[in-house]
């Protein structure tokens, strides 16, 4: 079992800023792509940032110039830095992972989500 596990959610004005976090702990041999994606309310989850194992990013247009997804590998951290934020960017934040659990097993693992809230 692998447990992602989020923090950093909250109330924010527009333009302020937020940092998510999302420490993944549990039978972890490896982990690939991390990321996360976001729900407003009455839409459909949507993908905001991934950062793979070898580093590579990839942001939703909505965010670029303006999020930042970083990991820590050491600690099977990923973070997410969020700047100049809109209220459009009001949801719930979700971690997920793609986690190798065993020589042949792998697993993709979601968080439990974080609310993050701008106000206009």
């Amino acid at each position: 079992q692998v447990q992602l596990v989020e923090s950093g959610g909250g109330l924010v004005q527009a333009g302020g800023s937020l940092r998510l976090s999302c420490a993944a702990s549990g039978s972890i041999v490896s982990i690939n792509a991390m990321g996360w994606s976001r729900q407003a309310p009455g839409k459909l989850r949507e993908l905001v940032a991934t950062m793979s194992k070898a580093g590579t990013t990839n942001y939703a247009d909505a965010v670029k110039g303006r999020f930042t997804i970083s990991r820590d590998f050491a600690k099977n951290t990923v973070y997410l830095q969020m700047n100049s934020l809109k209220p459009e960017d009001t949801g719930v934040y979700y971690c997920n992972a793609a986690v190798q659990t065993g020589p042949t097993r792998h697993s993709a693992s979601w968080g439990q989500g974080t609310q993050v809230t701008v106000s206009s």
